[in-house]
């Protein structure tokens, strides 16, 4: 959400840190603290003023009216306060509807003032700007501020100035006033700004001659200005309503919506309740609340929730098991149901979540059971078919009752299921996968036909005009008058209908973003429309350079170009009008902005979600000024069967040809949600002749296009014969339509519906999954406005479960009225389905080009030879144990991976005299970089330099195993004439032993459980050192043989695994990644050292050339 409600405390903490006025704002910073667990002797050490002064003490926790609640306590002292708390501190208390228990406390200075000199202020945020309300009396009996406080609207772009508030808003103030309060307020507006508030009342504000003091204060601010305003606002703290208490579970799910680019919410309502939800969509969550609450479920309602925007499976995982683990606390005497519900997805991978939600159930699959839990799934979207078979196979598999329905079913109807007024329906036959949509019936491999793009009924033109007359709907003479309530008129005004037409068939767009699935579903639909041409014209991506990105038209590759600046693409592509933007909320505001200074655009539709208001607000009117429509933010577009779709709207190409999308109907809708764009889709090919154009507007509080601009669009086009609007709780655009309606300017037949009805049904207040999802005032409750659509004619349904029924009935009466004449179907082309999805399906298989049997980066979390990283960090495993995973696929026993690590450490570096090290320094002092520095150092390894750990382990482990005593093996190597890998060294004999080798020996002598072949090679260094003394067991002989015996002795391995990794080469790569540490130092060592390019001296080589060619 964005508007955000803060304590009194922050509010207040903000003002006096930020406010810029001349006047003087008394009292700053001059408030304490109380809670129960306050220690009042230190709370006085902290503020001295509490023992010198009048105190005022009041419950900080969202609630209104607190004065005639009797919830303030004034002019006490500190002993006074304390005595006043002991009655009221942890006490349940009832405020209107909700009960709550009073925990925390604001202590503030009391100021002593007549009534005279209380005044009122309010600032709050509207489409068009922000409006200031002043009254001249403030306080306890201000009483209704909406009808006689002083109003002035600053718009947006605009400053407030001193002289309008004086001229405007302090008419009724004392002259003596009228200067500090103007300062003050214009202070308070630009504060308001500059924090990004979206409501800000003092009541009362108290100007006297000291100063202005600040009594009373309510706010909110845009949660989603986070990034901007971090720095002043620091960490906030938003408290719940009061009635309802701040759970863990609620936190830790924020957290996780923080750090993820998907959505998740959860508010508990009441954790004691039976019925639970784990809705995906956010307006799809709010309709399966209103139906639970229909039903009489508000009481047994436990949560609100919802998960949307493509989370990872382990995202819905960690989402799916805080649910589970909250439901499974407490039993309920008649069991528990879960409902995991959700439209039809446009781009989430429905078995992707399940999967996640699968793992979840299985996890908790015994308390699940204990509890008598029964789950009721309904879902649809990509690969949704996949989802519900794995969801209805953990309920076989672990004995709990889950009922699995997908697109066949009414989203909603699993409610009634689930609360026992629905018979459960044996479970019906679904499609296996998404690929059934996709092939022709015709099996032709050409493309048929042009198919219909004209609507269904678009020959009739009777109706082109729109009469200024009553709507059809409000009579009732026809079908419907059981459904319907009788017309009202509504106030009356003047309409202006912005472009009838966004899109063609010859529509072209620029999409912002490197989204490559969105572009090539919209060619596919393309395709599927059979356009001449793709619709995506070019891509702007400003992160990289310009170049060509590959994708398929039909069974075609085609490149489509991008740009890295937005006025290179609109130079190049002037038939371009509409931008798709999938900028991120942070460079949104920019890109579109920058999108509007080129004439050629009209339509602009913004995806992302989390914009704050105060820039949407600025596109907005910059749209306005411009002639632009915005469709979004915080949408997935829309779409006009066969001519465009904008980016991912109506889901797959299973989807598209399923609801009939590649070809227009009749019905046109608006939505405010993506996913119930979706479901109406599904309706309406299911009830009527199927969908013209269909448009999101978004789920933000101000939508860039409104409800009213799309259904007079509708209203003047021919080809659509009835409008369906989805409203919402929160704001008052649904009552424009009620206005359209009443005076004539729309005259289709309109079937609404606004979610949200269960808000009203609830104790606290509760945020919804949009932004704009929450009622300020009755009037934005969604009774009230289906109320009032229902009395001016519109055609509403008793709830979201009849809005099927209504539009069937509604579509049938025009076609016996002859309105609209269905058409013959046209099959569409075949469009090849993407290997990838294919493969994601199961449709297809393939060799793989590699196998890997060590690592495994796909999931949530890294994971080695089957151990996730943070048990490896927990397990404190260390270097030679994640060696032991990557290389020998074991975890080996401790005293095995400390020798590993030891290796590593004796072998990391031997001077820089030696071959390796001496190719590293050559070719650092040659100005080459590290990787090729390293890489000539290493290339010089072998069985002359530091490669003789394999071979020393091969050839001592293959004469001890024959039973060669160490004598005959000596002997065999000479008169092979081989030298003995491992033995010998040019500088250390046995008169100056090695320490690396002695160090290494003590401690396999102390740990290792056998060591016969260190053993036996040192039989053997008794033997040659006896003939030479320097022929002694070297660190590459020592690490090889050690090695055999860690291999065959640790018990993580059989004889033929231990001989096996001796056989591919793994010891050497010991000494490959030791050295690999010195190869690098000696590289930063001459960089550091600055060395020059190095020349061998020519006194140290031997130029030996041919006689005849001496000088």
């Amino acid at each position: 959400m964005s508007a955000k409600a803060i304590s009194e405390q922050t509010g207040k903490e903000f003002l006096y840190k930020y406010i810029c006025t001349s006047a003087a704002v008394q009292n700053r910073f001059r408030y304490a603290n109380a809670t129960a667990e306050t220690d009042w002797v230190r709370l006085a050490q902290d503020h001295p003023w509490l023992l010198t002064e009048r105190l005022v003490v009041k419950p900080d926790q969202l609630i209104k009216r607190r004065g005639k609640l009797g919830l303030v306590g004034i002019n006490l002292d500190l002993q006074g306060v304390q005595e006043w708390l002991k009655t009221r501190m942890m006490k349940e208390t009832t405020v209107g509807k909700a009960k709550g228990v009073l925990k925390n406390f604001l202590i503030e200075p009391f100021v002593p003032h007549p009534q005279e000199e209380e005044f009122y202020v309010c600032i709050y945020a509207t489409r068009e700007g922000d409006q200031v309300l002043f009254h001249h009396e403030g306080g306890v009996e201000v009483g209704d501020v909406d009808a006689k406080a002083e109003r002035l609207m600053v718009a947006v772009n605009e400053k407030l100035s001193e002289d309008q508030v004086t001229e405007r808003l302090l008419t009724h103030v004392p002259e003596d006033k009228k200067q500090v309060l103007a300062s003050f307020i214009v202070g308070l507006f630009n504060l308001y700004e500059d924090l990004y508030f979206t409501y800000l009342e003092i009541n009362p504000i108290v100007v006297t001659k000291d100063g202005v003091y600040v009594l009373d204060m309510a706010a909110k601010i845009d949660a989603t200005a986070d990034y901007i305003c971090k720095t002043k606002w620091g960490d906030v703290e938003f408290p719940p309503p009061f009635g309802r208490e701040a759970y863990p579970e609620e936190a830790y799910i924020a957290d996780l919506d923080a750090k993820s680019g998907a959505s998740l919410k959860l508010t508990l309502l009441n954790p004691q309740g039976r019925i639970w939800t784990m809705v995906a969509g956010g307006g799809a969550s709010v309709v399966y609340s209103d139906t639970i609450c229909d039903l009489g479920g508000v009481d047994e309602l436990a949560n609100y929730g919802e998960y949307s925007g493509a989370p990872s499976e382990q995202q819905t995982y960690d989402y799916a098991k805080t649910i589970l683990s909250l439901m499974t606390r407490e039993k309920h005497p008649q069991g528990k149901v879960l409902i995991i519900g959700g439209s039809i997805a446009n781009f989430t991978n429905v078995a992707a979540t399940f999967k996640g939600i699968v793992r979840a159930i299985k996890d908790y699959q015994g308390p699940l059971k204990e509890h008598e839990v029964t789950i009721f799934v309904r879902r649809g979207g990509p690969n949704y078919q996949e989802g519900l078979r794995v969801m209805g196979e953990v309920g076989k598999t672990t004995g709990i009752p889950i009922h699995v329905f997908g697109t066949e079913t009414h989203m909603t109807a699993i409610v009634g299921m689930a609360l026992g007024h629905k018979p459960i329906p044996n479970q019906p036959p679904m499609d296996a996968h998404t690929a059934n949509f996709l092939l022709n019936a015709s099996n032709s491999a050409a493309t048929p036909a042009t198919t219909r793009t004209a609507s269904f009924s678009e020959a009739r033109t009777s109706n082109d005009v729109t009469p200024a007359k009553k709507c059809k709907a409000g009579l009732p003479a026809d079908s419907l008058h059981s459904i319907l309530w009788p017309l009202k008129n509504v106030v009356i005004g003047d309409w202006k209908a912005r472009a009838t037409t966004l899109f063609r068939k010859q529509t072209k767009a620029i999409v912002w973003g490197m989204q490559t699935r969105a572009v090539q579903g919209m060619l596919d639909f393309d395709y599927v429309c059979s356009r001449d041409e793709p619709s995506v014209a070019a891509m702007v991506y400003p992160f990289t350079g310009d170049h060509k990105q590959k994708f398929y038209w039909g069974h075609k590759e085609i490149l489509t170009p991008v740009y890295k600046s937005m006025d290179d693409a609109m130079k190049k592509h002037p038939e371009v009008d509409v931008l798709i933007s999938f900028a991120s909320l942070r460079s949104a505001f920019d890109s579109t902005t920058e999108a509007m200074q080129h004439p050629q655009i009209h339509t602009i539709a913004i995806i992302a979600e989390g914009i704050p208001e105060a820039q949407t607000r600025k596109i907005i009117k910059m749209a306005d000024e411009k002639g632009v429509t915005i469709i979004g933010p915080a949408t997935v577009g829309g779409i006009k069967p066969g001519c465009f779709k904008i980016g991912n709207t109506g889901g797959m190409l299973d989807n598209i040809l399923a609801s009939k999308l590649y070809r227009p109907g009749s019905v046109a809708y608006v939505s405010r949600s993506g996913g119930m764009s979706n479901e109406l889709n599904n309706i309406i090919s299911r009830t009527t002749d199927g969908v013209y154009e269909g448009v999101a507007i978004g789920g933000d509080r101000y939508p860039g296009s409104t409800f009213m601009d799309h259904v007079l669009r509708y209203q003047d086009t021919p080809g659509v014969k009835m409008i369906i609007m989805l409203g919402e709780i929160g704001g008052t655009e649904e009552y424009k339509i009620c206005q359209g309606i009443s005076e004539g300017r729309i005259t289709k037949p309109v079937v609404c519906w606004c979610i949200g009805t269960c808000a009203t049904m609830f104790t606290s207040e509760v945020q919804f999954g949009h932004a704009g999802a929450c009622a300020n005032q009755a009037s934005e409750t969604a009774v009230a406005k289906n109320q009032a659509l229902r009395d001016a004619g519109a055609y509403v349904p008793k709830s979201f479960d009849e809005l099927g029924d209504v539009v069937k009935t509604v579509y049938d009466e025009l076609v016996a009225n002859g309105t609209i004449i269905p058409a013959q179907e046209v099959p569409p082309p075949t469009v090849p389905m993407d290997y990838s999805w294919a493969r994601e399906l199961g449709l297809i298989r393939k060799p793989a080009s590699f196998m890997t049997s060590i690592c495994d980066e796909r999931g949530q979390e890294l994971i080695y030879a089957g151990m996730p990283i943070t048990e490896v960090f927990k397990e404190e495993m260390g270097l030679g144990g994640v060696l032991g995973l990557l290389w020998f696929q074991r975890r080996l026993p401790r005293y095995a991976c400390q020798f590993i690590e030891m290796c590593l450490m004796v072998t990391a570096d031997h001077g820089p005299a030696v071959s390796g090290a001496h190719n590293t320094i050559v070719c650092a002092r040659a100005g080459k970089d590290l990787i090729s520095s390293l890489t000539s150092g290493l290339l010089t390894i072998g069985d002359r330099f530091g490669g003789a750990l394999d071979a020393a382990a091969k050839q001592f482990s293959k004469a001890f195993d024959s039973g060669m005593v160490p004598m005959e093996f000596v002997n065999k190597m000479k008169k092979d004439g081989k030298l003995i890998m491992g033995i010998g060294h040019r500088v250390k004999s046995i008169n100056n032993p090695d320490m690396r080798v002695q160090i290494l020996k003590d401690y396999v002598k102390q740990n290792f459980p056998s060591s016969v072949m260190l053993d036996y090679a040192l039989d053997v260094e008794k033997i040659t050192t006896s003939k030479k003394p320097n022929l002694i067991l070297n660190v590459d002989g020592f690490i090889g043989v050690a090695f055999v015996d860690l291999l065959r002795t640790c018990g993580g391995f059989t004889r033929d695994e231990a001989d096996e990794f001796v056989e591919i080469g793994a010891l050497n790569g010991i000494f490959v990644l030791g050295r690999s540490m010195g190869f690098i130092g000696h590289y930063l060592d001459q960089k550091r050292l600055k060395q020059g390019l190095y020349r061998h001296p020519w006194d140290d080589i031997s130029y030996v050339l041919p006689e005849h060619m001496s000088m």
